[in-house]
């Protein structure tokens, strides 16, 4: 802890960064955000790493403070599944990479186990110490092992519970579409609850090749669906058709820019 605070302390004193977006101990003990500035240096002190079970999406954050201050640089904390967060949003131009300071946190082996990690450190480590990579996802090989009659009837009950709100799309760090599709009457009818079967399937596309699997759409979905699986099914999908793999710096741009012209909702003029 006394590495990763004396960064962010140097970082602020030198002016390289307007501020580190981070983690600070809240009421009760809990890790809440927190964006640490200079001229509040002394806070760094209370500068936290969050239990494994207790993470946010900072880099959606991080895309907020880009935006209203495009000419500032700022630190942010990250384990391996914000940095590809990060670098997706490099390619969309959602973020200027030189423009972002990481400040890395290896995961525990007991979260790479339980996320099926297979890059559970950042390409930067100030906190914690590299732990054995998930190759193969358990969750999703069960899924393969069913019969599609079986899968279908799996996931339209997981599908029945949705009450459309929306938790999966606000939390995910890699939605940042001005117009969503999901509110999109010609698309999807409204107020119907559950909601039509293709509300989840038209977000699963959406996040094949995009999904940075962070797992925080699962953990803010109050009816348990387990939307990991499905958005690390599309990604082995991405990966096998485009030899894509979400997250990397190395095997961009994204093969949804370049699939040809560019799809909007309107239609067409006659």
């Amino acid at each position: 802890m006394d590495k990763l605070r004396e960064k962010v302390r140097n970082l602020l004193k030198e002016n390289k960064v307007a501020g580190y977006l981070g983690y600070i101990e809240g009421e009760g003990g809990h890790p809440l955000p927190h964006f640490f500035t200079k001229e509040r240096l002394e806070e760094v002190e209370r500068a936290i790493v969050p239990p494994d079970n207790a993470r946010y999406p900072l880099d959606k954050i991080l895309e907020s403070l880009a935006a209203a201050y495009p000419d500032e640089t700022f630190a942010i904390q990250v384990r391996g599944c914000d940095e590809r967060g990060l670098n997706e949003l490099y390619k969309w131009g959602q973020l200027d990479p030189d423009k972002v300071v990481l400040v890395g946190v290896a995961c525990t082996q007991a979260q790479a186990d339980y996320c099926e990690c297979p890059a559970p450190w950042p390409s930067v480590i100030d906190y914690g110490e590299k732990c054995e990579p998930v190759l193969q996802s358990r969750r999703v090989s069960r899924i393969e092992a069913l019969t599609q009659e079986e899968a279908f009837q799996e996931w339209l009950g997981h599908f029945e519970r949705c009450i459309k709100c929306y938790g999966c799309r606000d939390v995910c760090p890699m939605c940042f579409c001005k117009e969503c599709s999901l509110e999109h009457p010609e698309l999807l009818s409204t107020g119907k609850v559950p909601p039509d079967v293709i509300f989840q399937l038209v977000r699963a596309i959406h996040m094949a090749g995009r999904c940075i699997d962070c797992g925080l759409c699962e953990e803010a979905c109050p009816a348990h669906i387990p939307l990991r699986v499905l958005y690390k099914k599309a990604n082995l999908l991405v990966k096998d058709l485009f030899a894509y793999e979400t997250g990397s710096p190395v095997t961009g741009p994204s093969p949804w820019k370049s699939l040809g012209e560019e799809v909007t909702l309107e239609p067409k003029p006659m």
